[in-house]
């Protein structure tokens, strides 16, 4: 039996401003059932240190506001696959205090880039996010708090913009470290995967179960793109009103395969725009469009 539309995890990325658990608040005054946030600023690399305070604040916030699999974002400053040691050092230490958060918090998935090569070649860079990852296994092994490579558009030097590189970091670590995928539609539609209606969305669904496997696919970051398909430029647009399209969004909350995936709205408008795109995607799940 499948879950209900009002009881879908459906959310997006809140303001953790005056502390972790001012974001779930904010998720829950914007109608969502799950939140993505950062635990720490994102743009340094001292991160914040949770006092017990903090954890009693959110624990009590989770309670009252009955959000579900909350993910984070960890900082735009790491890259697990940095060529320069001093860059790569930085990386490993904001990462892993990253992870401590999250399972001091109890957080379902810390959502990640997966790095840029810059200057190496990129299979260089994946077997180095690999070594990466893996000094975290004392952190999250056996812990509730799954690493979720984030597909990326490709801009760049970056890699995990196609399927067989996340499907590669994933072969080397899946035994040592609990691991899976966040999916965004703006980042694989750039990369060249068509998602703009059923068709094309089997298709992309059928590539990413024969290369990763379906049962890595455990979120969605849900945006709309102003660049075009294999563009491979990052621009998030509002839902509908770039070129992917609504029908994407509609085939992604009725489609059995992606229904009751937990999903995180990253769109431009912030919180207003997001009460208005978390009602529609509840109505896509519904058929009421």
């Amino acid at each position: 039996m499948s879950t209900s539309a009002e009881k879908l995890l459906i959310g997006a990325h809140t303001s953790a401003a005056g502390g972790v658990h001012n974001a779930l608040l904010e998720g829950k005054e914007i109608g969502a059932t799950t939140i993505q946030l950062f635990t720490s600023n994102q743009k340094r690399w001292q991160g914040k240190i949770l006092g017990r305070e903090d954890i009693d604040l959110w624990e009590k916030a989770l309670q009252e506001t009955g959000l579900q699999k909350i993910m984070s974002h960890d900082s735009y400053l790491i890259n697990l696959g940095a060529p320069n040691p001093e860059v790569l050092e930085k990386s490993h230490k904001a990462f892993r205090e990253e992870a401590e958060r999250c399972v001091q918090l109890g957080i379902t998935s810390l959502n990640f880039h997966p790095g840029a090569a810059l200057q190496d070649d990129p299979q260089d860079c994946l077997d180095c996010i690999c070594e990466s990852l893996l000094e975290v296994e004392d952190v999250v092994a056996g812990s509730p708090t799954c690493l979720l490579l984030e597909a990326t558009a490709g801009q760049g030097s970056t890699v995990g913009h196609s399927f067989e590189q996340l499907a590669y970091i994933i072969g080397k670590v899946k035994h040592k470290i609990p691991i899976g995928v966040c999916i965004d539609t703006c980042h694989i539609f750039a990369a060249g995967y068509d998602i703009r209606d059923k068709k094309a969305w089997d298709k992309t669904l059928d590539e990413f179960d024969r290369v990763v496997g379906s049962e890595y696919l455990q979120a969605f970051h849900v945006n709309d793109s102003l660049k075009g398909l294999g563009s491979r430029i990052d621009r998030h647009q509002p839902l509908g009103e770039g070129l992917i399209g609504m029908d994407c969004f509609k085939v992604l909350m009725q489609n059995p395969r992606t229904r009751e995936i937990p999903k995180y709205l990253e769109t431009p408008g912030g919180p207003k725009a997001w009460v208005g795109e978390i009602q529609m995607l509840r109505e896509f799940a519904n058929h009421k469009r």
